[in-house]
């Protein structure tokens, strides 16, 4: 035993908790309580009449007996859980657990000794959870003013007085979003510990004699109008310290998505993809591959006056051009070795005309339908060079709704295996917003953020800014 407080009596004095030091399989030490105690986590008192299994954080919970799984995900009071019935139609419930087994959802028969996932903590603290997510889209007026700025050409000069005036009228919409989801959620702002604001990327230009990234969305707005304390500015430390200040998202993909005992990637299919290697007890590597959604919705607003290909089912009615797609992926970043970090002010429309302007003119749809196949060959060619020996790739942003570009990603990248984070008991659309409140916490515990082997940095660092309420 190692004497840790973490349970309770019935009048909430911690008693001592004991693990396992070399956990026997199906061993179980009894809680049963048949009076009521005061739940750490509920806040409330209850009886207890379960079973508890005792073991080390990291420690692979193993089925007692075959059955089939009829729940995994997150229940208040037991965090990331899996229900197991079994065939004389009793349930065992194995919570706690700091992630998931892979390949262990919903409907899965499974054997006796099989492992659903991983021993974590008590309760919230097993794992990142979304409590509450809505997606806020950006006024016309205001996206076509940031689209103006973002997808110009590299030489381009922007005046000064618009881009402080968006930098101020992004940090309200922000803060807007912020307060219409507390309000759907019922959650007061005084509840909140702190906002993980990315922000909107004007500029992300971390090569030459002044590296730079630059994201729009006053901060000091945010936390003025919401009244709760913002970190922002995650990037610019990393870069400061000669990395590339991006991607930051694989020390949260390793935190919700990592399985020692598989090599795996978290594929990111936003405005730009990238990718999080993990390879067991290996440093974890992760790089921008290059355009997704950015190049896509651009040319879908321009050529339709949709702000998105739906499904890509535009897409998917042209022929892919390759002749365009050779042109295109002729562009030197996709060589570039990692670490390597890339924007929509490098792949834009302009970019695209240019290829157009080499090769000569082609149908709407069949430049469409090649953008998609751009997405898809780049990265398959990017795994299979960095990480030839990948079992899994798990896709999370909004580029998993886009059918077509799933379709063509699990055809290049066949025999690994492609799944949404989904899959896993993350919502795909918000994998990136939960990856940048867990950022703002890591700030603000002060612990790094970032992972020099992903960016190039000198080392690693705390990253943000943090602005009071």
């Amino acid at each position: 035993a190692d004497g840790t407080p973490g349970y309770y009596d019935a009048e909430g004095r911690p008693l001592k908790k004991a693990f396992l030091r070399t956990p026997v399989e199906f061993s179980r030490i009894s809680s049963r309580f048949s009076s009521a105690r005061r739940h750490p986590i509920l806040g409330s008192t209850r009886a207890h009449r379960g079973v508890d299994y005792a073991a080390p954080k990291g420690t692979p919970i193993r089925t007692a007996g075959n059955g089939r799984v009829i729940f995994r995900g997150w229940k208040s009071g037991y965090g990331n859980c899996v229900i197991v019935q079994h065939p004389n139609n009793v349930t065992t419930l194995y919570a706690h657990m700091s992630r998931f087994a892979a390949g262990r959802g919903v409907g899965t028969k499974v054997s006796q000794g099989e492992v659903v996932g991983y021993v974590g903590m008590t309760g919230l603290a097993t794992a990142p959870r979304l409590v509450a997510a809505h997606a806020f889209p950006y006024d016309p007026g205001l996206r076509a003013r940031v689209l103006a700025l973002s997808q110009a050409a590299a030489d381009a000069r922007a005046p000064l007085d618009e881009i402080a005036a968006l930098d101020v009228a992004l940090g309200q919409a922000f803060a807007a979003a912020a307060l219409a989801l507390l309000a759907q959620a019922g959650i007061a702002p005084a509840a909140v510990a702190a906002i993980g604001s990315h922000g909107q990327t004007l500029r992300h230009r971390p090569a030459g004699p002044h590296p730079f990234t630059w994201q729009l969305g006053d901060p000091n707005v945010i936390a003025e109008r919401c009244g709760i304390t913002t970190v922002a500015d995650f990037r610019r430390r990393d870069v400061a310290a000669g990395g590339q200040g991006a991607p930051l998202m694989p020390a949260f993909h390793v935190a919700a998505f990592a399985d020692p005992g598989e090599a795996r990637a978290v594929l990111n299919l936003g405005g730009i993809a990238n990718l999080t290697l993990m390879r067991g007890d290996r440093p974890v590597v992760g790089f921008d591959t290059g355009p997704a959604n950015a190049l896509l919705d651009a040319w879908s607003l321009d050529q339709r006056g949709a702000a998105r290909d739906e499904g890509g089912e535009w897409a998917r009615s042209g022929r892919i051009g390759p002749a365009l797609l050779a042109r295109l992926m002729a562009d030197p970043y996709f060589r570039l070795p990692a670490p390597k970090s890339t924007g929509r002010d490098a792949f834009h429309l302009d970019w695209l005309r240019s290829a157009l302007a080499a090769i000569g003119p082609l149908p709407a749809a069949d430049v469409q339908a090649t953008l998609a196949e751009l997405s898809a060959a780049t990265i398959a060619d990017a795994l299979r060079a960095a990480m030839p020996g990948a079992a899994r790739v798990i896709a999370c942003g909004g580029g998993v709704h886009n059918h077509f570009l799933m379709q063509r990603l699990a055809a290049r990248l066949d025999p690994v295996r492609l799944e949404s984070s989904a899959a896993h008991g993350v919502d795909p659309d918000f994998v990136e917003a939960m990856g940048f409140a867990w950022l703002a916490r890591e700030t603000l515990a002060g612990r790094p953020g970032n992972l020099p082997s992903v960016t190039g940095a000198a080392g690693a660092r705390i990253l943000g800014a943090i602005h009071p309420a």
